[in-house]
């Protein structure tokens, strides 16, 4: 089986790959044009978000018979046309998860003791306590919305801050344990100090968290988003930092990005934009919450455990 790497990834997945009998074709330093003409015999893709998977790219590709995403967003892919055509997708959010998780908390208590403005004032020559005193954690209630790999792997995260975890995942029930209570949107509203993202971006969920879903909060609280900057609304945020419904946001990834989240689209940056780089409520990271070296090797050796197990017997 041809297999083509369009995108970078850990050296683990080409590796085992060939030791299972796969040929494997370096497609990482061409442009799309050649890209798409080394996929006319192709089996198998393996991407990160180069390239936008829809119909027009993958109709080159008429043998393909599975595509592997390192990481766990499927959103550049056409899932309707791979269904259509029996091409399976991997992805491998096993990979990353524990990364995602200890980023999302480490970002949070950041935020609550003002770490990165003290920092700043520090190296300034500043030296102010009483500004920078911070808030604990403890004691409060956080809600995760989305349970599925990155969610469960913040809540684990969590288990010894003495805190509430409550969560919710409209496509997933019966997750509730010692350590999380199963809850709905109602009960996040009434009872949530902090708010953490860990859904995918689709058509349902693009700019889920909008002014109504700020708006119904009884309490202001603290938003963390470490799945896609489309599922906030930024200047829906801004306003609710401004009016003191978000008490601080915790942001790894912004709605300003590229679509390969390499970098961000200058010519759409905004007042909203100016706003978030300038506001010491806001914490930013550029798309790196699953971004260790640990999780860069897991993401593909998850990868080549489930290609190998579907395809191996298919090359001898």
């Amino acid at each position: 089986m041809k297999v083509v790497f369009l995108d970078t990834v850990h050296s683990i997945l080409k590796e085992r790959l060939r030791d299972g009998g796969f040929n494997c074709l370096d497609a990482t330093h061409e442009d799309k044009l050649s890209c798409i003409t080394l996929l006319k015999d192709a089996n198998g893709i393996v991407i990160r978000s180069k390239y936008e998977m829809d119909e027009n790219f993958l109709k080159h590709a008429p043998r393909l018979k599975f595509i592997a995403r390192s990481g766990a967003g499927l959103e550049n892919i056409d899932m309707s046309y791979c269904k259509q055509k029996g091409i399976e997708v991997f992805n491998s959010p096993e990979g990353n998860r524990n990364a995602v998780g200890e980023h999302a908390l480490g970002m949070l208590l950041a935020l609550f003791n003002n770490l990165p403005r003290a920092d700043r004032e520090v190296r300034a020559g500043k030296w102010n306590r009483e500004k920078n005193r911070g808030t604990e954690l403890k004691g409060k209630t956080v809600a995760i919305i989305g349970y599925g790999n990155n969610g469960a792997a913040f809540a684990n995260k969590l288990k010894g801050m003495d805190v509430s975890v409550i969560a919710y995942d409209k496509y997933k029930t019966g997750f509730g344990d010692a350590f999380v209570t199963e809850t709905d949107l109602d009960i996040i509203h009434s009872n949530a100090d902090v708010v953490s993202l860990h859904i995918p971006e689709n058509e349902e969920t693009r700019y889920f968290v909008d002014g109504i879903f700020l708006s119904a909060f009884k309490k202001p609280i603290y938003l963390i988003n470490l799945s896609r900057g489309k599922i906030v609304n930024t200047s829906a945020l801004i306003k609710a930092i401004e009016s003191k419904k978000v008490t601080g946001a915790c942001l790894d990834v912004l709605e300003y990005e590229k679509t390969n989240f390499e970098s961000i689209i200058e010519k759409d940056l905004d007042s909203d934009f100016s706003n978030l780089l300038n506001s010491d409520k806001v914490i930013l990271s550029p798309h790196i919450g699953g971004w260790t070296a640990e999780s860069y090797f897991k993401l593909s050796n998850v990868l080549a455990d489930k290609i190998l197990d579907r395809f191996a017997a298919i090359t001898h």
